[in-house]
Parts: C-alpha cells; structure tokens; sequence
C-alpha cells in the first residue's frame, strides 16, 4: 500500500512538470531513479529508466497531438519491471500499453473536462472574478495531476501481485521478440526527434558527431562538449534580432 501511494506521488510530481516550467521532470529518465528508490532497486530503476527514456524519445505534444503517457507508462513500466524481477523486455511490455491506454484517458480530459472548466473561466472573466480564475487554473491543474496519481495507484496496488503470474505466461517468442524490439525503438525514437530538428546546415554536424565517435573513439560527453563548442560558434548570441533576421523556418528543411 505505501509503495502505491509513493508511486502515485511520483506520476503526480512528474505532472507538475508543466506548472514548474517544463524542466523534464516527467521523464522516465528522471522518472525511473525515483521508482527504483521506492521499491529498493534504485540500479535496476536507473536502467530501465534510460531504455524506456530512448524509446519514448519523440513522444512530446506537438499542437493538439496528445502523445502516449510517458509519465504512467514509464512509472508503472519501471515498478512492474523491478517487482516482477524483470529487465527493459518487461518494463517495454507494460509501458506502451499503459501510455496507451492512459492517452485515452488524456484525450477525454483533454476534449471534455477542460473545455467545460475553461468555459467556465470565461464566464469568471467576463465578470472580472480574477480570483476564481486563478482557482479553476489551479484546480484544472490539480485535477489532471490527481488522475494520474489515482492510475499509477490503482494500477500498482491491484496488479503488483499478479504481474509475475502474467509474465510467465508470456511465451517464449513475445519475449525475444521484445528483446529484439529493445534495440530497435531507441532508434525509432532517435528518428522521430532527428524528423523535427533536421535540415542542411545541421546534418553535417550530425554526421561529425558519428564519425568521431564510430572512427575516432571519443566518448559521448566529449561529442556533446565539442557540439556546445559548435553552437557557440555558429550562433551570435549577442544578436538580438536573431529570431527575426531567420525568418522562421528553413526553406531547406527536410
């Protein structure tokens, strides 16, 4: 019972990313530690966190899109992958479901619940009630972390004793096939970023990046430093009319 209530805490606090701006806090990467630490496994949670952290990579909102709940999936995926003694396989057969199943739950809040408070805040406005305004905005925000926190609970308290039972009834071929898939979804999500931020004049960099470290052995962070140095060289950023001298987006993106 008390890992459940901790572990809903954890998925309520991650949803609070957005309210404390946006500092990634809902990762499963960060996400992921944290789960380990409740449960006593904080090696285990840090692993599982970074492989479901790599598949969940391009899963970010984008206008009206509502991705798959990384928040539920990564937390529930971890907890299930750490008390069931599994690895990254297990945590990426209860994650993607989860965060499925969760974005539907989002889609409802997102298209019926909210409006209905926003109109409701409309209605404050036009009377000059800044007060209530100010408590349907913090009570929207509320709510949305609450349902999260009720998931992660429920879903914890009512299927932690049964998950083992469900994995080994899992065949054989589901789990090598979701070792192979292991591999290949950090990739995918590695894609799916690189679709976003690509053109011209960053896929030379990219590639620099590849070859040193692929031919020339040097370690990651130190391609991250050299990517900074980079950055700092090919951007002014004294410039203050930078934004508007680009014009906006590259004629020359992909």
């Amino acid at each position: 019972m008390l890992q459940a209530l901790l572990l809903g805490c954890i998925a309520f606090i991650g949803k609070c990313d957005l309210a404390t701006g946006t500092n990634l806090i809902q990762r499963p990467i960060v996400l992921g530690p944290l789960v380990g630490l409740v449960l006593g496994d904080l090696t285990l949670g840090v692993k599982v966190g970074a492989a479901l952290e790599l598949a969940f990579l391009g899963q970010y909102s984008v206008g009206a899109f509502i991705p798959p709940n990384v928040i539920v999936g990564g937390v529930l995926g971890t907890a299930f992958a750490i008390t069931t003694g599994g690895g990254p396989e297990i945590a990426f057969t209860m994650a993607f479901p989860i965060a499925l199943l969760m974005q539907v739950i989002d889609n409802v809040l997102f298209s019926v619940v909210r409006p209905m408070l926003a109109n409701l805040a409309d209605k404050y406005a036009a009377q000059g009630n800044a007060s209530a305004i100010t408590a349907i905005h913090m009570g929207t925000g509320f709510l949305t972390c609450s349902v999260l926190f009720l998931v992660v609970f429920l879903g914890f308290w009512l299927g932690s004793a049964q998950m083992q039972m469900v994995v080994d009834a899992i065949p054989k071929v589901i789990t090598n096939g979701l070792s192979i898939a292991c591999g290949i979804l950090p990739a995918m999500g590695f894609a799916m970023l690189a679709r976003m931020v690509m053109n011209k004049k960053v896929v030379p960099f990219f590639f620099l990046g590849f070859l040193l470290s692929a031919y020339f052995g040097i370690p990651v962070v130190g391609i991250a430093f050299l990517g900074v140095i980079a950055a700092f060289i090919k951007i002014d950023f004294t410039n203050s009319n930078l934004v508007t001298a680009e014009g906006g987006m590259d004629d020359e993106d992909f």
